[in-house]
C-alpha cells in the first residue's frame, strides 16, 4: 500500500508509548514476494535453476505454477494444508520509508522441513534466509554437519533473534548478507566486532543503499562497488533479494567478488524501478549498455559473458 505522506510527520515523540496511527492510503496491489522465493525468481531468470526450500499453505498452487514458469524448482516446498502462506502487508510512505506487518502462517512449519537430502540433489551452496528462526538455526547446523557451504542472510529475522542464535547462524558461513541496518545489529547482538566476524565467515556482504556496496573478506581485504545508477524510485520492496539473486548468479559461475556485486546492482535497481520483488522484467541488450555506462566496457563484458538472452 501507499501512503501520500510522510510517517514521521505523524509520530509525536513524547506520545511513542501510546501511538494508534491508522494511514488512509491511495494505493493497494498485491504481490508475490518472499525473499527466498524472491531470490529464486531472480535466480531462474538470471538463467539458472534454483531449488526452493520452505513451507506454504494450501494457497501455494498459483504461485507455484509461476515460479516454474521462471526457472525455479519446487519440489522440495512443503505444503501445508491447514495454512495460509506467509503474508508480508506493507505500507509505504513518500519518503519510500515502511511499516509492515509479517503474518508468518506457514512459515512456522519451515522447522519440519530436513535438509540431509540436499547433497544427492546436486545442491552445491545453501542460502538460509529469512524463515522462523528455530528452522534458520537448524538448517544452519545441518549445513555444517553435512560439509555444505551456505549464505547466512540473517534479514530481518535480526530483530527478532537474540544474539546467541545469530552467532550461530554467523559462525562458519561461506557468505554473510545483510543490510548496513541489520549489520550494525548483528554486531550489537552478538557482541562482536567486524574483526570477530571476519573469524568466522569467509566474506561479508554490506549493502549500503545508495553507497553501494561493502566486501570484506577474511583476509582483510575490502572492496567497494558503487550503484547502478538509478532511472527512478518505485518501490524498494524485494531490492535486497535482487541483489543476491545477482551476485549469486554471477559468482556461481565463476565470475569474481566485483562482478558479481556489480550484476548484483543492477538487478537490485531494476528491481527498485519496478513494483513488488517479481515484478521486474529480463531486457539483456538494456542490462548490458547500463553495466557499461555504470561500470565500463570490460565490466560489461565480462558480466555479459553469463548473461541470459
Amino acid at each position: 500500500m501507499h501512503f501520500p505522506g510522510k510517517f514521521h510527520e505523524l509520530l509525536v515523540a513524547e506520545q511513542l508509548d501510546r501511538i494508534s496511527l491508522s494511514f488512509l492510503v491511495d494505493d493497494l496491489v498485491i504481490h508475490k514476494g518472499g525473499s527466498g522465493a524472491n531470490i529464486a525468481f531472480g535466480l531462474g531468470v538470471l538463467g539458472q535453476r534454483p531449488l526452493l526450500v520452505g513451507a506454504v499453505g494450501a494457497d501455494f498452487g498459483e504461485y507455484r505454477q509461476w515460479l516454474e514458469d521462471h526457472g525455479v524448482d519446487t519440489s522440495q516446498v512443503l505444503v501445508c494444508p491447514d495454512l495460509h502462506t506467509a503474508r508480508f502487508i506493507c505500507t509505504t510512505d513518500d519518503a519510500m520509508r515502511q511499516i509492515g506487518t509479517f503474518y508468518s502462517g506457514a512459515m512456522a512449519r519451515s522447522v519440519d522441513i530436513d535438509l540431509s537430502g540436499l547433497p544427492a540433489l546436486g545442491v552445491d551452496l545453501v542460502l538460509i534466509g529469512a524463515s522462523d528462526p528455530a528452522a534458520m538455526v537448524k538448517y544452519t547446523r545441518q549445513c555444517l554437519e553435512l560439509g555444505m557451504p551456505f549464505v547466512a542472510d540473517v534479514s530481518q529475522q535480526v530483530t527478532r533473534m537474540d544474539g546467541p542464535d545469530i552467532r550461530i547462524l554467523v559462525d562458519g558461513a561461506r557468505f554473510l548478507m545483510t543490510n548496513d541496518y541489520e549489520w550494525e545489529l548483528l554486531q550489537q547482538k552478538t557482541g562482536w566486532t567486524p574483526a570477530q566476524v571476519a573469524e568466522r565467515v569467509d566474506i561479508r556482504i554490506t549493502t549500503l543503499g545508495e553507497n553501494g556496496v561493502q566486501i570484506v573478506c577474511r583476509d582483510g581485504s575490502e572492496l567497494k562497488v558503487g550503484v547502478v545508477p538509478e532511472t527512478g524510485k518505485v518501490d524498494p520492496t524485494g531490492v535486497g533479494d535482487a541483489f543476491r539473486a545477482g551476485f549469486l548468479a554471477a559468482h556461481t559461475q565463476g565470475l569474481s567478488l566485483e562482478r558479481s556485486a556489480q550484476l548484483g546492482c543492477l538487478i537490485a535497481v531494476t528491481t527498485l524501478e519496478s513494483h513488488g520483488g517479481q515484478e521486474w522484467t529480463w531486457d539483456r541488450a538494456v542490462a548490458v549498455e547500463r553495466l557499461r555506462d555504470a561500470y565500463g566496457p570490460d565490466a560489461a563484458a565480462e558480466i555479459a559473458a553469463i548473461l541470459p538472452e
